[in-house]
């Protein structure tokens, strides 16, 4: 089979979608040996973004998330002559039916809290009907995600297959000397921080964060550095009125994009993890940690039970109180710290790329050959 990977997204934001779709080529093209992958990226961005025999970058000059995608892409698509073209940003290309078309849904976010999205956002995953509808298959990353197809989108069951992702390999524990000399030679930060990872945006439910932080200093009179890893995303200003609202821009870092090397030391010199996001269709940022023997608190909702099990404390997204109360439990029992995180470290090795490539590579075959 000659197969398309859709990575156009990769040049605007690399983290999140475009994590998934390199780890996930990567792995296809270290398993297979039989089939040719086609990477479509973006025209500008010239460097491979998998080197593989059996793998060929193509540039695309359609971008990805814009108005005239569907007019346009089908046309560069048409030269290619692919069996089977996976979309991992949820949308397909119409007018393309010579081909398969197989789509990753990750999240339905945008049907349950339209309002954490921008405009731009709300239009163009608006269109995940007819995305639904002219798929092939729809792999979906978690349970959750797959239940959220069928009960909002109608989906049938038997046109879904649940492939977990995985952390990438480069997270694993380092000796602690290592980790927290990194930290500060590159951010000046003490070790034993709270970290928080991901984008500054309402869904990751930040607010939370900082006023269960805020209670842990006032009432428990503990304050170590809480540090925030992570682009800035839409209505981020709300996030730096409240730091300012309660005086926390001594105590809170904001670190920006992190390359995958500097997360490697940020979770291993972490004290603990806190992901308090109200809504998520896998939560890889915890697994990542787990896999650096990281403790995490999560919240209680949507794919997060389903990924951490029970190597996490699990909390209500909207209960400060209870947060602040994990925050305390992780910070001052070393022995429920030393548990999750042994948990932890056991529950992030049921996950890997190459089950996600064989399973994935299963998904093509079956439309392939229907």
């Amino acid at each position: 089979m000659d197969i398309g990977i859709d990575a156009r997204l990769i040049y605007h934001r690399a983290a999140g979608i475009g994590r998934y779709t390199v780890r996930l080529a990567s792995a296809l093209a270290q398993i297979d040996q039989e089939n040719t992958y086609y990477i479509l990226q973006h025209r500008k961005q010239k460097a491979p973004l998998v080197t593989a025999p059996n793998v060929r970058p193509v540039h695309m000059f359609t971008p990805s998330h814009h108005p005239l995608e569907q007019y346009l892409l089908w046309v560069e698509l048409r030269k290619l002559h692919l069996d089977v073209l996976h979309s991992p940003d949820f949308i397909p290309p119409l007018y393309v039916n010579w081909m398969r078309r197989v789509i990753t849904v990750h999240d339905l976010a945008f049907l349950k809290y339209p309002y954490l999205l921008t405009r731009a956002a709300a239009r163009y995953y608006g269109q995940i009907d007819r995305a639904v509808r002219v798929a092939d298959h729809i792999i979906a990353v978690s349970q959750s995600t797959r239940n959220d197809l069928i009960n909002l989108l109608g989906v049938p069951e038997n046109k879904i297959s649940v492939i977990y992702e995985a952390a990438d390999p480069i997270f694993h524990p380092i000796s602690r000397e290592e980790s927290v000399q990194a930290i500060r030679e590159r951010y000046g930060l003490p070790p034993d921080y709270i970290l928080f990872v991901g984008t500054i945006e309402p869904r990751k439910n930040l607010n939370t964060l900082l006023l269960a932080y805020h209670g842990l200093v006032t009432r428990y009179h503990l304050d170590p550095p809480l540090v925030l890893a992570g682009e800035e995303g839409w209505l981020s200003d709300e996030v730096y009125s409240l730091i300012d609202e309660f005086d926390l821009r001594e105590r809170c870092h904001f670190l920006g994009h992190i390359t995958n090397e500097d997360l490697l030391y940020l979770y291993n010199a972490a004290r603990l993890l806190a992901h308090p996001a109200i809504y998520e269709g896998f939560g890889l940022t915890p697994l990542e940690a787990m896999a650096c023997g990281t403790p995490v608190i999560v919240s209680n909702v949507s794919s997060l039970p389903e990924v951490v099990g029970d190597a996490a404390l699990l909390v209500d997204p909207t209960d400060v109180e209870a947060w602040t109360v994990a925050l305390h439990r992780l910070l001052t029992d070393d022995e429920l710290w030393q548990e999750l995180r042994e948990k932890g470290l056991r529950r992030s090795r049921a996950f890997s790329w190459e089950r996600a490539a064989r399973e994935t590579l299963a998904v093509y075959k079956r439309v392939y050959q229907a």
